[in-house]
């Protein structure tokens, strides 16, 4: 682990994830509070020096110190990393802006969040852009296939960071990378947030399948056709395409379809099984983005005027009340359409 040094960072929520990304942080020398909403959960950080309710068994390193006070959070913070989930990123955000008001602004705030807010269809940097306008220009999203367990465990894994300011971008890797976790970066902001946000619905779809006992070709096909409907949506909406084939995009849909510590795949898994989403949900302690986002994804498609008939049949499973097998059924008799590379025409 590097020495300590002066370098400060904060993690906005003590979940699993920015658990994992505050202690990559502080394995590069930044002294890293952790914003946790409960005392009880903060406490046990400090006194444990792991977190108990997310990532039992690992140790964390003693540069990370866990607080619910975000003004003591966010206090000399150069990196500033929103880790909540989507639905709480506009409170959050308007909560940060406050407290920041007439100090030192953060060289960057990171949202590593994977999900479009509900009323507004906007992603998670929009929304950051809109609650901290003076810190618009600073403001990226770190996405890829990573599981937070398997970071701690330090097994290999490949991220990527966006930013409009490359010198964000080149921040952000330095603080960051390690030996084992390795940054990539771009300047498409749009297309890695879509693409993190739609691989969460695309997920829930394939646990539906698997759940209901489909194989493996129904996976494969599912997968295909969600990073079609991914690339449609994001080249509409101004995304690179070639970004959709890389870690944000096609990375993180293989991983978050296929591997069962995604908890979006398992609530699919769940609701192919014949549970409700009511009963999944209310035996979650974790949130599963793809829930919510299913219905913002849904909505900013009508809107961008793109077919995404997967996106919609979660949709429908999830808030209106659909069977899944008559969802597979409405998806299977849909009129035949023609494929080139991947895209519909």
């Amino acid at each position: 682990m590097a020495e300590a040094s002066g370098k400060k960072a904060c993690v906005l929520g003590a979940g699993s994830w920015g658990t994992a990304l505050a202690s990559l942080l502080a394995a590069n020398g930044f002294r890293t509070l952790l914003w946790a909403r409960r005392e009880g959960l903060a406490s046990a950080i400090n006194q444990g020096h792991e977190n108990p309710d997310y990532l039992p068994g690992f140790r964390l390193s003693e540069e990370i110190r866990a607080t619910t006070s975000l003004d003591e959070a966010l206090l000399g913070a150069e990196i500033v990393v929103f880790a909540v989930p989507s639905h709480v990123m506009r409170d959050t955000a308007a909560q940060v802006r406050q407290l920041l008001e007439g100090k030192a602004e953060p060289k960057a705030l990171v949202s590593a969040a994977k999900g479009i807010e509900n009323r507004t269809q906007l992603t998670m940097t929009e929304v950051l852009a809109q609650e901290i306008p003076g810190a618009a220009g600073r403001v990226s999203v770190l996405s890829g296939p990573s599981f937070a367990k398997e970071v701690m465990e330090r097994l290999p894994t490949a991220v990527t960071v966006a930013a409009r300011d490359r010198q964000v971008c080149k921040i952000l890797q330095d603080a960051f990378s390690t030996e084992f976790f390795r940054v990539y970066s771009t300047l498409d902001v749009v297309g890695v947030q879509l693409g993190g946000a739609t691989k969460n619905v695309m997920a829930i779809a394939a646990g539906i399948s698997d759940g209901m006992g489909f194989g493996t070709n129904t996976r494969a096909a599912l997968i295909t056709r969600g990073l079609a409907e991914m690339s449609r949506l994001g080249t509409r909406l101004g995304a690179n395409p070639l970004t959709f084939a890389g870690l944000a995009g096609l990375g993180d849909l293989v991983l978050t379809c296929t591997g069962d510590l995604s908890r979006n795949r398992q609530v699919g898994l769940r609701l192919g099984r014949g549970e409700s989403i009511q009963e999944i949900l209310a035996s979650m302690t974790q949130v599963a983005e793809g829930v919510k986002t299913s219905k913002s994804l849904y909505n900013l498609s009508l809107k961008a005027g793109v077919e995404m008939p997967i996106t919609e049949h979660v949709f429908r499973v999830i808030h209106q009340g659909m069977s899944p097998r008559d969802a597979v059924s409405s998806l299977l008799t849909r009129p035949q359409k023609e494929e080139l590379y991947g895209v519909e025409l």
